[in-house]
């Protein structure tokens, strides 16, 4: 079957927690943190009866995480309070210029494919975007792993590609680190919507349709929590044999 992504459900280190949730990439990286992810995780701990709880609070490596099990499969992730300086994303940003829009800042990433006025947010794990005129002939292939490679990204970036529709509904691409192009990247919708609400062109509630679905993303402002909603679905069971210390 394949996949993007390893989750692993232990127990956690602290009574505080309902589980520990943990992320593996295709490549072997860890990721710190993963949207859409966490609602597979959600709807796995209540298919397998590992919780009865309809709200579980996870240990992950970005920070404490709330998923919420809605009606018909649907779950609502409570993302945290996004990050919005370099720092945050372990940027060096020595000799790089800065636009302000609205309350967003741009980042000029000059690459050889290009150079790029990006928008930057952490959820836990990097995120750099780019709004572009049309997704399907956005160059998500060169500018993806060449932004990836720019020594300003010293942790490498997941790289969205953002087609705004109207205030309430967006497209998007992403080139996740550790993956490449997926069908779709919950921290990389939340990152997106994000940069067009800081710009001034969505509004607190965005529809963000990707090539694997559509997701629902909410957001109040500075200060707040980003929330994530979607369908998560049971695809096929199997086993496979885990190595030594996967769950650490």
């Amino acid at each position: 079957m394949g996949c993007d992504q390893l989750l692993v459900l232990s127990k956690a280190a602290s009574a505080e927690f309902d589980f520990r949730y943990l992320i593996w990439n295709a490549d072997g990286s860890q990721a710190q943190m993963c949207g859409n992810g966490a609602r597979c995780f959600a709807l796995f701990a209540r298919r397998k009866g590992l919780t009865g709880k309809r709200s579980i609070l996870c240990e992950t490596l970005a920070g404490p995480v709330q998923m919420t099990m809605l009606e018909d499969d649907m779950v609502r992730v409570n993302m945290g309070v996004p990050r919005f300086e370099p720092e945050a994303l372990a940027m060096n940003c020595e000799g790089v210029s800065r636009l302000s829009r609205a309350a967003d800042t741009l980042y000029q990433i000059r690459t050889d494919a290009g150079d790029c006025w990006m928008s930057v947010a952490s959820m836990g794990n990097p995120h750099a975007v780019m709004l572009v005129g049309d997704v399907d002939t956005a160059l998500v292939d060169e500018l993806g792993p060449a932004v990836q490679a720019s020594p300003v990204f010293t942790e490498s970036v997941n790289v969205g590609f953002l087609q705004v529709i109207d205030r309430t509904h967006v497209r998007l691409r992403v080139y996740e680190r550790g993956a490449g192009e997926t069908a779709a990247c919950g921290t990389g919708a939340c990152a997106a919507v994000l940069a067009g609400i800081r710009r001034g062109m969505l509004d607190s509630e965005v529809k963000v349709r990707m090539p694997g679905g559509v997701l629902a993303v909410s957001w109040e402002g500075e200060g707040e929590p980003v929330y994530l909603s979607g369908e998560a679905q049971y695809v096929f069971e199997g086993t496979i044999e885990l190595p030594d210390g996967v769950n650490k």
